[in-house]
């Protein structure tokens, strides 16, 4: 067992540290002693993007499993655990990982640690549970069709990376659902649900030796601990994206017509991410950004207007969402290629940089008020990064972009092939003068 100080923190406050027990399990704890709760997140480093074609829709299934019994725990004992002491429980799947967590008072942090562990090591997964929950994400993928704006971004993904899977939805499809057994499932969690792929973050009023204690306790009782496994790296690389000029219709009888226009982008761990944040926050990322002042404050053509990037291992997206009028949407795209193009011939002014920089650290230093955001930031870098980056670097990486960066992200990226995907009452519609 090996404990090391990945950050040492200011007054007793903000240290992080990491444990490695024996068979690869990590441990990572953030001490914010001047509160009274915890955030608990067992972090698995599978996502959908790891399903072969016969487990599409396996990982978001088990996140749904894990919730349903246990050896020592039924579903509503598993639920009641927390509920009854005031606290929260609840997972999400991811394309690269998923995460299990709960936030409770700091006194409750034995109970919380050990119904998560109890959860992720030991399902039961039985055919009975399988088929309850098969309809319940049936459901779910149902109620997320009907949600156009949710829909047009998975579309977006799906043409931008081919039949992939990083481009297929996270929770798999109709067909792929039903095809999945109860054996399917249970083979990718026992295959994944590992210690050496497992992240244990936790934060709040802690001390880093009792939560490695009581983590280390209930592994054992789960018979989840020791071995010879050591932990996973982050996951580098992967089959990429290649720019692909493609456009994607979805023909439905809505009353709102929803875009994504964008392209690939970025891998997580380009240095490059940070100029294209700034350049992000000036085109789409807020109310004073180009495209809401063109398509909403000038000309009135829709409500929601915005940019947005996406960081993987291997790849990225940068894309430009709207929500208009059917009638109006060549109108918005056009605004939104003549904008683009302005970018890249121009670049953004010295006032857009200065805004796109305090919008990305206020962003980042807002977000990181609380123990769940706090845990999220310590387990998700645990999981996919090399290092933790200190608060402090990262805000010093973002003051120190330039606009010569940000000029040159803007003609990589925006000069790229353009991907789009439209929802609404267009039947065989051509776009493809908007992708050229």
């Amino acid at each position: 067992m090996t404990t090391t100080t990945l950050h040492p923190g200011r007054d007793g406050a903000g240290v992080v540290q990491r444990t490695v027990l024996p068979g690869g399990l990590r441990v990572v704890t953030e001490t914010m002693p001047t509160v009274r709760s915890v955030a608990v997140g067992m972090w698995v480093g599978i996502g959908s993007r790891d399903e072969a074609s016969e487990h599409t829709g396996a990982t978001h299934f088990l996140e749904h499993l894990l919730f349903k019994g246990t050896p020592t725990r039924d579903a509503l004992e598993i639920s009641a655990a927390i509920e009854g002491i005031g606290g929260e429980i609840n997972a999400f799947t991811a394309k690269e990982y998923t995460c299990y967590y709960a936030r409770v008072l700091d006194e409750d942090l034995p109970l919380a640690i050990d119904v998560l562990a109890d959860v992720v090591t030991s399902s039961l997964i039985t055919a009975e549970d399988v088929e309850s929950e098969r309809g319940v994400i049936l459901e779910e993928i149902a109620m997320h069709d009907d949600d156009p704006s949710d829909v047009v971004h998975e579309q977006f993904s799906a043409e931008l990376y081919g039949d992939t899977p990083i481009g297929r939805p996270i929770l798999g499809s109709v067909e792929s659902i039903n095809d999945l057994t109860r054996d399917r499932i249970a083979e990718y969690y026992q295959s994944y649900y590992q210690p050496p792929h497992t992240v244990v973050s936790v934060c709040g009023n802690v001390t880093h030796e009792r939560v490695v204690e009581l983590v280390a306790t209930a592994y054992q009782r789960a018979g989840a601990l020791g071995g010879t496994g050591t932990p996973v790296p982050p996951r580098l690389t992967g089959e990429g994206a290649s720019p692909r000029s493609g456009v994607r219709v979805v023909d439905r009888p809505t009353e709102q017509a929803n875009l994504v226009l964008g392209t690939t982008a970025f891998s997580r761990t380009d240095d490059r991410r940070f100029a294209l944040g700034v350049l992000n926050a000036a085109l789409g990322g807020g109310m004073s950004s180009r495209l809401f002042q063109e398509i909403r404050e000038k000309r009135g053509l829709a409500y929601s207007a915005y940019s947005f990037t996406a960081q993987y291992a291997d790849t990225g997206q940068f894309g430009i969402y709207v929500g208009c009028l059917p009638a109006k949407v060549d109108e918005v795209l056009k605004i939104c290629r003549e904008e683009i193009t302005r970018v890249v011939a121009e670049s953004i002014t010295e006032d857009e940089i200065g805004r796109g920089k305090g919008q990305m650290r206020g962003g980042l230093v807002l977000g990181l008020e609380d123990t769940g955001s706090r845990m999220s930031r310590i387990g998700k870098s645990e999981l996919v990064y090399d290092t933790l980056m200190p608060v402090d670097e990262v805000l010093a990486r973002i003051d120190a972009v330039t606009p010569e960066e940000v000029d040159s992200v803007a003609r990589e990226i925006l000069s790229q092939p353009m991907t789009l995907a439209v929802i609404g009452p267009y039947g065989d519609k051509d776009f493809s003068a908007f992708v050229g």
